[in-house]
């Protein structure tokens, strides 16, 4: 098992900075980077990109909907040739920076209530996928969702997560949060044992969810996301 960590970072605005970006630089493997319509405008874009090369750290896309007040987290009505036009504007904007620091475009992983539509919806989930296709990089999503099986229509790259910080419906869609919860590292060590073993991981009402998965995300803005971060870090040192 060769699974990676990776977190949603450069979730900030102007003076305004969110989450534990400099702590979880230590521990993860991959970013996912927000590209300014949910959070993260020019100057936090150029400093994560420098920080993440610093600490030698692959970097991702994170684009989410035109939502700055909601983070993100509502959903909207949109076209897929619309998603398919924010997700490249975003995307666009980050390989700028990416250019300047001498880094290159890892993958592309939507963020928020962008990833649950694109999850349950292929036709949407199409327009999202032609930009992972165009960069020639790795679509990050939930297996056997949308995600997947558009990836593997178009012929695009697909990396599937497992989350621990966020819980799942009896139909395996994450349970998006408008405000982040503290998570017990415990819980979240036994989530990525029990799925990389082979075991089931429990919805919300009990149903078994089998969840494949080539990476685990930690989201960066939860109050004790480092510690959560390091107990899951240590689950796949092991398993390497």
């Amino acid at each position: 098992m060769t699974a990676t960590l990776n977190s949603d970072m450069g979730e900030g605005l102007g003076l305004h900075s969110f989450g534990n970006d400099e702590a979880l630089l230590d521990l993860v493997d991959v970013i996912n980077l927000a590209c300014g319509f949910h959070a993260g405008d020019p100057d936090v874009m150029d400093a994560t990109v420098a920080a993440a090369v610093a600490h030698d750290v692959r970097i991702g896309a994170h684009p989410g909907l035109p939502d700055l007040t909601g983070f993100g987290r509502r959903r909207m009505v949109l076209t897929a040739e619309e998603v398919e036009s924010i997700m490249l504007y975003q995307v666009g904007a980050l390989t700028a920076f990416l250019t300047k620091h001498g880094a290159a475009l890892n993958h592309v992983k939507p963020h928020g209530a962008l990833y649950g539509m694109l999850a349950g919806d292929p036709e949407l989930m199409a327009g999202a996928a032609r930009v992972a296709k165009l960069y020639g990089v790795p679509f990050f999503g939930i297996s056997g969702s949308a995600h997947e099986t558009v990836c593997a229509e178009l012929g695009v790259e697909f990396v599937a997560e497992l989350y621990v910080d966020l819980d799942y419906d009896g139909d395996g869609n994450l349970i998006i949060l408008r405000r982040p919860a503290r998570t017990d590292p415990a819980a979240a060590a036994e989530r990525v044992s029990r799925a990389a073993e082979g075991k089931p991981v429990l919805a919300v009402d009990g149903t078994e969810l089998d969840l494949r998965f080539d990476s685990v995300c930690v989201h960066s803005d939860a109050p004790n996301s480092p510690d959560v971060a390091a107990a899951v870090r240590a689950v796949l040192d092991r398993q390497r």
